[in-house]
């Protein structure tokens, strides 16, 4: 039996050498990175929290999982704490939520002239 874990995220791909390298300048200036290589965590504005997540202030902050790739940036649509593994705080991006990210990520694109 496998067993398959499927994420959903918004995925900027076809980046080139010099994308990649501004975008982790700008990430690792910018965001938190996660302790692992290539991932970061974005904070979500807390007018974007449900809620639920609003009422879980021992959770926050609440965030998103960021992996820069070489060719690619990859952005969950979960909502995480990163102070609890498992918490019924955590759950998919709302449309708001989701909206916003995807902003976040396109003016970050725009502003660093990457052209996809």
């Amino acid at each position: 039996m496998v067993i398959r874990s499927v994420m959903k995220q918004y995925v900027i791909d076809g980046l080139r050498p010099e994308d990649y390298v501004l975008l982790k300048e700008y990430l690792d200036r910018y965001t938190e990175i996660a302790g692992i290589v290539g991932i970061y965590w974005l904070a979500l504005e807390k007018a974007l929290l449900t809620p639920l997540q609003a009422d879980h202030r021992d959770c926050a902050p609440h965030v998103v999982a960021l992996k820069l790739e070489q060719t690619s940036l990859s952005c969950e649509l979960l909502v995480r704490t990163k102070k609890n593994i498992r918490c019924e705080c955590m759950a998919y991006a709302t449309k708001k939520q989701r909206s916003w990210l995807m902003d976040q990520i396109d003016a970050v694109l725009e502003m660093l002239a990457i052209r996809i």
